[in-house]
């Protein structure tokens, strides 16, 4: 449920930012009794490491620096940021998916801490696709990282509220599952702020990932049976990249 109280709020976003960051926020253990309840401001979260990065951006361009290394300082920094734990996901769902042949062999590659050529090659094929779209972005490009950002946390919110836990342990499982009210509310903020920030261009980028998010948990729910840790980092990777494309199209 949500709390309208502000200490509340704030409390969600700082589990949110423990959850979701390698930011340096310490929360006694009973704090994460809302994960799930929390997860109304994971766009908010996306657009604060968003923010961060296009601050390095900025930064890197004032001192002279070519395009084409800013773009990569600034997914550096998402990674940093994160941990590189959706980049993780990423991989491990394509190893486990296209590598094991029934549903228990592919959650136990999915655990197996080793990276497979599926997961090579989805995360090269990730990062380029994301470097290369924000160089096409040009003076578009903080606002966009910000959109796809906010846009990919939303997606993360809908497959947790949509699919069952496919594990009976994990982070996912550990998380709990939103309410509608909170995904609908994490909705509401991703929209807000695409369209804030992009303008007439944010319908084309908006139906793209929900049109992928849609695809990748009905691809989820085949595999697997529903959605794991692994399963929640790999669409946030995939819906950015997604917006990414759509919105360097119509920027």
């Amino acid at each position: 449920m949500l709390d309208p109280r502000p200490s509340a709020s704030l409390r969600d976003l700082a589990v949110a930012l423990s959850l979701l960051t390698r930011l340096p926020v310490h929360l006694p253990a009973a704090a994460y009794a809302r994960g799930a309840a929390s997860a109304w401001c994971w766009p908010l979260v996306g657009l604060m490491l968003a923010g961060l990065a296009g601050c390095v951006a900025v930064t890197c361009q004032a001192i002279g620096l070519p395009k084409e290394i800013i773009v990569l300082l600034a997914l550096l920094t998402l990674v940093i940021l994160t941990g590189a734990m959706h980049e993780d996901g990423l991989a491990d769902m394509a190893d486990g998916f296209w590598g094991g042949h029934d549903r228990a062999r592919r959650l136990d590659i999915m655990r197996d801490s080793r990276i497979g050529a599926y997961g090579v090659i989805a995360l090269a094929l990730g990062l380029g696709l994301r470097a290369m779209a924000l160089v096409s972005l040009g003076i578009f490009m903080i606002p966009a990282i910000m959109a796809a950002a906010a846009l990919s946390r939303a997606a993360m919110v809908v497959t947790m509220a949509t699919l069952p836990h496919a594990r009976t342990d994990g982070l996912s499982h550990a998380t709990g599952r939103p309410a509608a009210i909170i995904a609908a509310t994490a909705c509401a903020i991703a929209l807000f702020a695409t369209i804030l920030l992009t303008g007439k261009a944010a319908l084309p980028a908006i139906l793209a990932v929900a049109i992928m998010t849609a695809a990748t948990m009905r691809i989820a729910h085949g595999k697997i049976g529903g959605q794991t840790g692994d399963v929640l980092g790999a669409t946030q990777q995939i819906t950015e990249i997604t917006a990414l494309i759509a919105l360097s199209a119509a920027l």
